[in-house]
């Protein structure tokens, strides 16, 4: 079907085509990745592989002190919570963030993130933090805290086991996930909070995808909207600042030529769709 954006940077420099839609998924998502126009495409483009059409709003944070991108181009170009806090979305998304080394309350628009957390419970039927996201989702959700990992988790890693009873794993044989991010939630698998459930793991890295179902919310510890080669970019742009850094994980095909083992493509668009499929008939404020 056909992903829209309603808002946003690709938009208005008219590098994304809308097409007419009749009654389409509205989504809200907050970009918080630096590479504002490549993250809005990367989710247009996943989400332009579903069943179902789908118009995307992106939203910034007001709170946060933005390097990279000056304040009145985003406050143009994006909404606010202020310009959207009475409206109603059928999904939320937030997306990853650079800031995972830093304590939460460290984050300054840690405060409106919450703000946000709280209001989707009332405003959208489920929400999707994804990476550094889903790690202050867990924390503000259910006080989890995360610790930093001693050395960068980076590549493509698959579900060892996969929860098969609940729709989010719906017509999966694997789930395969980028990881990209410094530290990792501290859960204990065998004690979890009544309400979180565990919906893929990894042996080596634990938890890949949770869900509760009284917030109405998935947390994927990593990026299942990266491209073929948003891992490459990333790992070069390390070496180039002589950084720490590892190859990824199960990445590479070819190690000599840099060749990409796009492995990952079906598991995101499955991914998405049995989000999507959780909501789609469902009234605000109902549970799964």
């Amino acid at each position: 079907m056909t992903a829209n954006a309603k808002n946003g940077f690709l938009l208005s420099n008219g590098r994304w085509q809308n097409h007419y839609l009749k009654d389409p998924i509205s989504v809200l998502v907050v970009n918080l990745m630096p590479t504002k126009e490549v993250t809005e495409r990367q989710f247009l483009e996943s989400f332009n592989n579903l069943n179902q059409d789908i118009e995307f709003t992106f939203l910034y944070l007001a709170t946060h002190h933005f390097k990279n991108i000056s304040y009145s181009a985003i406050a143009k170009a994006y909404a606010s919570l202020d310009d959207v806090e009475s409206s109603s979305f059928d999904g939320l998304i937030i997306t990853g963030a650079p800031v995972e080394q830093l304590n939460f309350h460290q984050v300054d628009y840690w405060e409106e993130f919450r703000t946000i957390c709280d209001w989707a419970k009332r405003h959208t039927k489920q929400s999707l933090l994804e990476c550094w996201a889903a790690l202050g989702g867990l924390y503000n959700d259910y006080q989890l805290n995360k610790q930093q990992l001693p050395q960068k988790l980076f590549g493509i890693y698959q579900a060892t086991s996969i929860n098969e009873h609940n729709r989010l794993s719906h017509n999966f044989h694997a789930i395969k996930i980028p990881q990209s991010r410094h530290s990792t939630p501290v859960i204990d698998p065998n004690n979890l909070p009544d309400d979180l459930e565990v919906i893929a793991t990894n042996k080596q890295i634990g938890p890949l995808i949770y869900y509760s179902p009284s917030n109405h919310r998935t947390y994927i510890t990593g990026h299942p909207e990266y491209e073929s080669d948003t891992l490459a970019k990333e790992y070069y742009r390390d070496l180039k600042k002589r950084l720490p850094i590892q190859e990824p994980h199960n990445y590479f095909a070819n190690v000599e030529t840099g060749k990409v083992n796009y492995s990952w493509q079906q598991s995101s668009i499955q991914i998405y769709q049995n989000w999507l499929n959780t909501f789609a008939q469902q009234k605000v404020g109902t549970l799964v």
